[in-house]
């Protein structure tokens, strides 16, 4: 298959490409690197995007990015962080991957456990991941062509507790590595609608 990997240069996405690289074609793209670049928030540099690549039989973003804060101090600036480039640039790149993947093909997202389990300082963070568990779950409903769409929701990565171990104590991590599993269960298996959760 031929599979374009957007935030292929991050921790998941690195662990994505190292899963899925042995048995696929792989288009790394970035934000500023890899083989090419693009802007989630800007719904015309998607489109652009897949202009360069031409048809692919599957996408997958491990991208996006969140505001953490206390409630008290949350501005609508601040949430709109998460809104326009967590959830909007991935709802963009569905949006525009529903007509530039082969027949049968498939789009798989990136949520988080706390939408699900919130944590202090995550409100944001919460409702980003919450909305897009749900977009995937209607989406699926409504694709054509037989394509399918998941959504990957990971714990905290053992990689990433430096630097945001502080906000979920208590919580399991887990290496990219088996993260990377479900990215691999939702391209290349048979499922849509789902919500893949790797912390159970």
């Amino acid at each position: 298959m031929k599979i374009a990997v957007i935030g292929a240069t991050g921790t998941v996405g690195k662990a994505v490409v190292t899963q899925l690289a042995t048995r696929h074609d792989i288009i790394e793209v970035g934000n500023s690197s890899g083989q090419y670049q693009v802007d989630m928030t800007d719904i015309h540099s998607v489109e652009r995007l897949f202009e360069q690549i031409g048809k692919v039989d599957a996408v997958v973003s491990t991208a996006g990015k969140l505001h953490f804060g206390p409630l008290q101090e949350l501005t609508p600036e601040n949430f709109q962080v998460g809104l326009r480039d967590k959830l909007m640039g991935q709802i963009n790149l569905a949006l525009v991957a529903q007509h530039r993947l082969n027949d049968g093909g498939s789009i798989t997202l990136t949520s988080g456990i706390v939408g699900e389990e919130p944590i202090l300082q995550g409100v944001n963070a919460t409702t980003v991941n919450s909305a897009l568990d749900g977009f995937v779950r209607a989406a699926a409903i409504e694709l054509k062509r037989g394509i399918r769409i998941n959504i990957v929701s990971p714990t905290v990565l053992e990689e990433s507790l430096a630097s945001y171990g502080p906000f979920f104590y208590g919580f399991e991590a887990a290496p990219a590595s088996r993260v990377a599993l479900a990215y691999s269960r939702s391209v290349e298996g048979a499922q849509t609608g789902q919500v893949y959760r790797v912390w159970r």
